[in-house]
């Protein structure tokens, strides 16, 4: 089974603030498990989330709209 993380262990982890993390929970951003009334989440679905929100680096092509 996949290690499941708290809110404090998750904001930790992906070096933000728990209010963030809950606030990403409350807008259903991030999948989340609950086990009765406590909310965990799974370690792959913060590194989904963070894969999800990677942005590539811009070439020099990309940036003036002709090659260098």
């Amino acid at each position: 089974m996949e290690k499941l993380h708290t809110v404090p262990e998750a904001a930790e982890l992906l070096h933000t603030s728990e209010r963030f993390v809950r606030r990403l929970i409350a807008e259903r951003r991030i999948e989340f498990v609950k086990v009765g009334r406590h909310v965990r989440i799974r370690e792959s679905a913060l590194i989904a989330f963070v894969v999800a929100g990677t942005v590539a680096p811009m070439t020099t092509f990309d940036a003036s709209g002709r090659a260098a």
